[in-house]
Parts: structure tokens; sequence; C-alpha cells
């Protein structure tokens, strides 16, 4: 049993291993409702969209999770306006601030001496190098996210399933959408430096996906999406200590076998299950 202890006495794999479990936390509750309301595009360009606020931010010598988050809310608030104003589809709007803001940070790190590592580190994360700092802002992080989830389950049931229904209520969906795309932004921020932005969709989409296909309530599916994360982490670590792999990248792959693992098992036993709301009562 020594290959899956012995990672672990390793300080810098220790600190992964619990940076990992606070992310997929984060993930799997913010994750839930990205995955029940159809957001996938958008969290996806939020995660690249936010380059231009790290790369700003890293040549400033300011927090880069804060220049992120702006970014992320930036590009969501973005999307919503361009398509309010103009003919554009949604899509539309979210590909073209998608490659736009993307294309403004590359730009930006390029006058960077160290361009190189800093966009890999950006792409694709270092769960390695994660510190005491990393793991206190991560921990905050979860419990604003935990919070936030509790004091506005109700709005986000309705929103997901019934935008008429909620205002009818009183539940300002306007309000709830846009607490939930900071909670997107939040926790995309606090992610990406584990995983990277183009793995954090990973954690964020694959393992609440995979539990949905089978939960038939949310709070089930949210801790199906936590325990599936962890999952993914302690066995992401323990691959990428024996075969010599990325890590961030062996998590985030680890993460979506899960769905596509669950996928085919929900094919081939024909039981067919989607999150329903008779139970997630808004009245």
């Amino acid at each position: 049993m020594d290959w899956l202890t012995v990672p672990f006495e390793a300080s810098f794999v220790t600190r992964a291993l619990w940076g990992g479990l606070l992310v997929s936390g984060i993930c799997a509750l913010v994750g839930t409702w990205v995955v029940l309301r159809g957001m996938a595009f958008l969290s996806e360009a939020m995660s690249h969209g936010m380059l231009p606020g790290v790369a700003v931010a890293a040549l400033l010598g300011g927090s880069v999770f804060i220049g992120g988050a702006i970014a992320a809310v930036a590009m969501a608030v973005g999307v919503t306006a361009l398509s309010r104003v103009s003919r554009l589809s949604r899509d539309t709007a979210i590909g073209l601030l998608f490659v736009g803001m993307l294309s403004t940070g590359v730009v930006i790190v390029s006058h960077s001496e160290s361009f190189a590592v800093d966009l890999t580190a950006f792409l694709f994360g270092d769960v390695l190098s994660i510190g005491a700092e990393d793991l206190a802002i991560l921990a905050v992080a979860l419990v604003v996210v935990a919070v936030v989830a509790v004091v506005f389950h109700r709005p986000f049931v309705a929103l997901a399933f019934d935008r008429r229904k909620a205002m009818t209520l009183g539940l300002r969906p306007r309000t709830a959408n846009f607490v939930l795309i900071g909670l997107m932004s939040l926790a995309i921020a606090a992610s990406f430096h584990v995983v990277g932005t183009l793995l954090v969709f990973g954690l964020l989409i694959g393992p609440p996906a995979a539990i949905a296909q089978w939960a038939s309530r949310l709070p089930t599916v949210m801790i199906g999406a936590v325990v599936l994360g962890a999952l993914a982490v302690i066995s992401g670590l323990l691959v990428s200590w024996h075969l010599d792999t990325a890590a961030g990248a062996t998590i985030s792959l680890i993460a979506v076998a899960f769905f596509f693992v669950s996928a085919l098992l929900n094919g081939v036993s024909g039981r067919h299950r989607t999150v329903g709301i008779a139970e997630e009562r808004t009245t």
C-alpha cells in the first residue's frame, strides 16, 4: 500500500491535495447550477476571458485572483449587454468576447519577459506549487460559495427551471442570475491556479454532469459531485506521481472520464434520470 501513501508524504503534494479538495468542493457547488442552466459555454468563455485581468494584475504586481475575477465578471456582463443591444445570439456574443478578451490577454502578457511560463501556468495551472496563502484563499472562497448557495437556493432553483415563476414569486431572477455569475467568476478565479483555465472546466462540469444522470434531487447532485471531484483530485495526484504526468491535467482528465463512465453505465442500464423540480419547492 506504499504507492497510496508515499506520494502524500511530500509536503508539496499534501498542499496540492488540500488545495485540490477545496477546489473540487467549490466547482461541485457552482458546477451543479452551471450544468442545470446550460451555462457551460459561458463558463468556458469566462475562464479564458479572465486572461487580461490576470495579465494586468501580474504586470502591476497585484493579486491575480482579484484581477481574474474582475475580468471574468466583465466577460459575463459584456455578453449580456452585447446580446441586448444587438441582434446577435447569445452564443455569438460569447464567442466574440471570448476570442477578443483572450487575444487581448495574450497581447498584454507578450510584453512580459516570462511570457511562455506565465501563459503555460495560466492555461494549465500548477497544483504542486500551491502555498499556504493559496489554501487560505480557496478556503474562504469555498465558505463564500457554500453560504451563497444556501441563501440563494430557492431563487437559483426557480431561475433554473421556471424564470417566469421566479418573477411571480418575487424571487428576483435577474439578481439571482447576477449572483450566480458572481459565483462562477469566484470559482473560476479561485481554481485556475490549481488546474488552469483550460482544465478548470473539467472539475466544474464533469462531476456534476456525471451525478446528474443518476440523481433526482439537487442536494444529491451537489454532494455526489463533491465526492467525485475529491476522487478525481486524489487519484489524479497518485497517477501524476507514479507516471510522471502533469498533475492538473491528470486531475481534470479523470474528472471528465467520470462523466463518460457515468454516461456509458446510464446508457447500458437504460436508466435516464434528470434532476427534477418535484422535490425542489420554490413556494
